[in-house]
């Protein structure tokens, strides 16, 4: 409400300013339902996904481990594998983006021979990340 104090006119003048306070009521209460009738809007993106893979990759992204038992067994992430495959999934992780970490591991009877071909294999493919498992065993 209005109120006038002082200002030349007696009670019964009109008053020159105008009362706003219904006014912003009802606009307070018409963007109050504005926005509650308006809907969500979902924001989808229009994306074609490749199709699925019939034959997964056997090559992990993050690290991939092979192993040699004292059979000469070689064991590519605990699958038997032989050597022209082992150097396929070899190539493989070279040739992704981010080469993902080998990690060799040979039993203490295993023959150096075979461990020196699968190193030989890891070098010719282009393996920079590389390491060996299991040396602890053998510590003094």
């Amino acid at each position: 409400m209005g109120m006038s104090v002082g200002g030349g006119g007696g009670e019964d003048a009109p008053m020159g300013e105008m009362n706003t306070t219904p006014l912003i009521d009802v606009m307070l209460v018409l963007l109050i339902m504005f926005i509650i009738t308006i809907p969500v809007q979902t924001h989808a993106v229009k994306l074609d996904l490749p199709p699925p893979n019939p034959n997964p990759s056997d090559v992990d992204p993050e690290f991939n481990q092979i192993e040699i038992d004292f059979l000469n067994n070689i064991y590519w992430n605990k699958q038997e594998v032989d050597l022209p495959t082992l150097q396929g999934y070899l190539n493989q992780a070279a040739k992704m983006p981010d080469p993902p970490e080998l990690r060799l591991r040979p039993e203490a009877e295993a023959k150096y021979e075979l461990v020196d071909k699968v190193m030989a294999a890891a070098q010719q493919a282009g393996i920079e990340k590389m390491g060996f498992v299991g040396n602890e065993a053998y510590a003094n």
